[in-house]
């Protein structure tokens, strides 16, 4: 605890801070020391100078690089800005927290496995990723685990909340409005941004974190299809629109997905203690929520 408040004490730099999981992490965050929120109009994560400048001027002790290209299927075909992003950035935070002796928090995602294991993915399990998205954020992980510093590299999987454009928000629109057609052979875990930001503040509290630093999956527990957890969604709205299941092949995207990307996060819990909650109650839990 004395580590992380010597470094929480010197402020806590959100980067992305205006996106679905930067504005939760900015609140859930703020209890450790002081935090700046840094949107887009305040450094460009992608441009090199610009984040070695703002790291100087604060000098946080904490850095939480929750930026990121997600637009999958866009991907495929704007790849230089999906690695600006996803690929190049998390390298220039990482140099950026070396010079200023911060830790380094950064997301990565479930997509960077091609799904063909069968069982849910460790960290060690070799990554193999089916489309550009995948790919960049794979890079960008590794630049971040290259660097000598103190980094927790955290992939997650189908993040949602009440608020922004995501599954959650699009089901709940879209049942309005008629019956849904989803897909049901894409298996993973819905994961929802309170979850994976109560744990990133667990894990930065935790006593050992500063012995700690590498690659964890946190996810929330269990799996289910795109089908299942709009199924879910319905059911819990009270909407009785129909869902119907479909293939992936009836719903086709330019960009390839894995048929089964659960994560396995038995090292999370091994080394923090810390077990997210279960999808169905994850989201249970968000949608209790209001304003």
């Amino acid at each position: 605890m004395a580590v992380l408040g010597a470094q929480a004490r010197r402020g806590i730099a959100i980067f992305g801070a205006h996106g679905q999981l930067g504005r939760v992490l900015t609140r859930v965050l703020a209890c450790l020391g002081p935090v700046h929120a840094l949107g887009r109009a305040d450094c460009d994560v992608g441009d090199e100078e610009a984040v070695h400048a703002t790291v100087r001027r604060l000098m946080p002790g904490v850095i939480v690089n929750a930026s990121a290209y997600t637009a999958v299927d866009r991907a495929e075909s704007e790849r230089d800005v999906a690695h600006r992003i996803n690929a190049q950035a998390p390298g220039f935070l990482a140099d950026a927290a070396s010079a200023s002796n911060a830790w380094l928090v950064h997301y990565s995602t479930d997509y960077v496995f091609d799904g063909c294991k069968g069982a849910p993915y460790e960290e060690r399990d070799p990554t193999a990723p089916l489309n550009v998205y995948g790919d960049s954020k794979r890079r960008g992980e590794e630049a971040v685990l290259a660097r000598p510093i103190m980094a927790f590299v955290l992939r997650t999987a189908w993040l949602y909340d009440r608020e922004s454009r995501n599954f959650l928000t699009t089901v709940q629109r879209l049942a309005a409005t008629g019956p849904l057609r989803i897909v049901a052979d894409q298996y993973g875990t819905p994961t929802s941004v309170v979850a994976l930001a109560e744990a990133t503040s667990a894990i930065l509290r935790h006593p050992d974190a500063a012995g700690a630093g590498g690659l964890y999956h946190a996810a929330c527990m269990g799996e289910t299809s795109w089908h299942g957890f709009a199924s879910a969604i319905v059911e819990a709205i009270g909407a009785t629109v129909e869902v119907a299941p479909i293939t992936t092949a009836e719903y086709p995207t330019a960009a390839r997905r894995p048929t089964y990307s659960v994560l396995d996060c038995h090292l999370l819990e091994e080394r923090f203690g810390i077990v997210l909650p279960s999808w169905q109650r994850a989201l249970a839990d968000v949608l209790r929520v209001r304003p």
